[in-house]
């Protein structure tokens, strides 16, 4: 089978989703913008060879609108002739983005994709186009759906009654999950204070290096925070930040790499993406994971890192134990706890994270996973070259 390669990776800061976050003032497709225009700079070849661009975007409303991936690719300067499109698995919107450009890939029906996505949740929060349409206005997808009803109840389904239920069956408490948390502002700001991150991190409008990491925060701040539920554990120390942000990541044939004298960093080595409950919906990448080391022939002690996305600390904490994980091998450079998620473009900021300490540290293979609305996970296991 062909292979895919990703050739190079490239993300702007993650700005806080907030009117007073360095990218609150920019249009959605000018941030999305910035890391093709930076692929096409650093790959120098002609942006007329590029076959596609696939951007992961949620809550496709207003500016975020209109086919934002082509949006984006437009801005960015690239010619009329490349087309766009957008997609949305929820929170791993832009992994699947990736996964769909190395299929285009390795089926030889394309030879150069960049994916990615982008995102601006101070302009558009979490869930703003759930009652785009209604007339008395939701509170989620499913609500006076009968086929819905039928099949699954009428009881809630909600990210924050997941993580909730999640804590409670794998038996972290409260302050389990916040030493967790505080472990990942500690990780996220050693990263900054090395550069780790200098390499992957194309600066744009102002914004130099990531906005969300508290290197202050302490186990006494988290503990006098209030729950985000009256009967629960999570509060937002525990939860990822609401962010602004973009990434890509540049995919390509073995023919485009000869013919464009390309230098491939990484092979995509595993896709996936697996189901699992759709009420209790960040399980997924737990069974998502045992399948994906299933089917390419590899252990989790195989696995040099990974990055397993910090929706909530019970996410990436019940993977651990599920998988009997090694913790030190996990999200070394800090979470979206501390970095922030900026939903579309959360999937390829892992991965760009990823290639580059694995990069850094001589690792082989890296694994990435996350929780993603409906109950799915997407799976991706890269190999360092």
């Amino acid at each position: 089978m062909p292979e895919a390669y990703i050739v190079d990776a490239i993300r702007t800061p993650v700005g806080v989703g907030k009117l007073s976050g360095g990218f609150a003032a920019i249009h959605p497709a000018d941030l999305g913008a910035h890391p093709i225009s930076v692929l096409v700079q650093q790959g120098g070849f002609d942006p007329a060879a590029i076959d596609d661009v696939i951007y992961g975007c949620l809550d496709t409303i207003g500016s975020q609108s209109g086919n934002i991936a082509r949006t984006c690719a437009m801005v960015a300067g690239l010619p009329q002739t490349v087309p766009g499109v957008t997609i949305d698995r929820q929170c791993g919107s832009s992994q699947q983005a990736v996964h769909f450009a190395a299929q285009a890939v390795m089926s030889g029906t394309a030879d150069l994709i960049v994916a990615g996505g982008v995102q601006k949740m101070s302009q558009f929060p979490i869930g703003s186009s759930y009652s785009a349409g209604e007339p008395y206005g939701a509170t989620d997808p499913w609500s006076g759906s009968p086929g819905w009803i039928r099949r699954f109840g009428a009881g809630e389904v909600s990210q924050f009654a997941s993580a909730e239920r999640i804590a409670s069956d794998w038996g972290f408490s409260r302050l389990d999950m916040e030493e967790f948390a505080l472990a990942s502002h500690q990780r996220a700001a050693v990263a900054q204070q090395e550069g780790r991150f200098d390499r992957e991190i194309t600066p744009f409008a102002g914004v130099t290096r990531d906005e969300g990491p508290r290197p202050d925060t302490t186990l006494e701040k988290m503990a006098r925070l209030g729950t985000l539920r009256p009967d629960g554990q999570l509060t937002a120390a525990v939860s990822s930040q609401i962010s602004d942000g973009s990434s890509a990541v540049l995919v390509a044939s073995e023919h485009a790499v000869k013919t464009h004298r390309l230098t491939p960093r990484a092979r995509i080595h595993h896709i996936s993406v697996l189901g699992d409950d759709a009420v209790n919906i960040l399980t997924a990448p737990l069974p998502a994971t045992e399948q994906a080391l299933q089917r390419a022939g590899l252990t989790i002690s195989d696995i040099d890192l990974y990055e397993v996305n910090e929706a909530f600390a019970s996410v990436p904490m019940a993977w651990l134990k599920h998988l009997g994980a090694d913790p030190d091998k996990l999200n070394v450079n800090g979470g979206a706890i501390a970095l922030g998620h900026p939903l579309g473009a959360s999937g390829t900021r892992l991965m760009i994270t990823l290639l580059h300490e694995l990069e850094r540290t001589g690792g082989r293979y890296g694994l990435q996973t996350m929780c993603e609305g409906g109950g799915v996970a997407n799976v991706t296991i890269i190999e360092r070259l």
